[in-house]
């Protein structure tokens, strides 16, 4: 009787951790089930240290200075610290030259970084000027990729500075997007969509900025319900669909060919796509600025996103398999 009864312990303490198990499987599923995006967004990211837009003099009363002109700082050049504080903004530059002293700006410039010693001046209203305008932060539209689990991927490439290299960021804001027009793209200018930020509310936090596209936390109040769960799979030679936004905030579906895939990890130009779709060819002419990130559906499975246009045939481009998005 007591080996029956063991037996029969045994029996329900294996089917409590199989239990157990199969409630842990569904609920990581559920935790990263991927939704389909498509839609637009306004990004708002904050870069790392304080780029230099330009150079100016400041009035004293002594005269005309130019304290980082005269110490051999040039517009494109990048304040990463002052005194050893990281700066990332024109806030942070005005705080930390506020007592008027000399201060040592640790500066990044295209062939590396110095460290330059610079003396603010005072101008005519009393404040310390280094005679420098800063940019602060950049602002531009994409597309949302997919949301998976709490987290949201976009853009399937990164936002570069003015020399190409991946922006170093600090964070930023996703913030829902309305199109309100576009420029059609045309053999050697490519076109642009045109929208405007919605403020009052946003899409998640962002994190990064990688090769394969921007990454962050989707907030808790956005709402995933109204998207399309989906499957990934891998991409073919042959027809496929984009989901993407010209007009609004809602996504359409447009027909594309893929013409060439090459499978390799860690590029962002995995496949080469045509526009089929005479409704955005007679609309856009094809791919424009701001469709980076429009996901790319074959076979009813996300396989990738837009990222680039040729910039000789707007009707052309790349897509990023959606694997290298996923394993960034």
């Amino acid at each position: 009787m007591k080996r029956i009864k063991a037996i029969l312990f045994l029996l329900l303490l294996s089917l409590t951790l199989v239990n157990f198990k199969y409630t842990a499987t569904i609920a990581y599923a559920a935790e990263n089930n991927i939704y389909l995006g498509g839609f637009p967004a306004g990004f708002a990211l904050e870069t790392r240290g304080a780029y230099i837009m330009g150079l100016t003099d400041v009035i004293t009363e002594q005269g005309i200075k130019s304290p980082c002109k005269e110490a051999g700082i040039e517009t494109g050049d990048i304040i990463l610290s002052i005194d050893g504080i990281p700066v990332n903004n024109a806030e942070d530059v005005e705080k930390a030259i506020a007592n008027g002293e000399k201060k040592a700006l640790e500066v990044k410039k295209c062939e590396g970084t110095d460290i330059i010693i610079a003396q603010p001046a005072k101008d005519l209203s009393g404040h310390y000027r280094l005679g420098i305008f800063i940019r602060n932060g950049i602002n531009g539209i994409g597309t949302v990729t997919y949301i998976k689990g709490d987290t949201f991927a976009s853009l399937g490439h990164p936002v570069t500075d003015e020399s190409g290299k991946p922006l170093d960021i600090v964070g930023g804001q996703l913030y829902p997007c309305k199109i309100t027009g576009y420029i059609a793209g045309e053999r050697g200018k490519p076109g642009e969509l045109r929208g405007i930020f919605v403020k009052n509310e946003t899409i998640g936090i962002i994190e990064k900025n990688l090769i394969s596209g921007v990454y962050g936390h989707a907030a808790e109040t956005f709402d995933k319900d109204r998207l399309t769960e989906i499957q990934t799979g891998e991409g073919k030679v042959g027809t496929a669909h984009i989901y993407t936004t010209i007009s609004g905030e809602s996504p359409e579906k447009y027909e594309i060919s893929i013409i060439k895939v090459t499978d390799i990890a860690g590029d962002v130009k995995n496949f080469v796509i045509k526009i089929n779709d005479e409704r955005l060819l007679e609309s856009t002419a094809g791919i424009v600025q701001g469709m980076s990130g429009s996901p790319i559906v074959q076979d009813g499975k996300l396989i990738g996103a837009v990222t680039h246009v040729f910039v000789n045939d707007p009707s052309r481009g790349f897509g990023i398999s959606i694997e290298n998005m996923i394993n960034n």
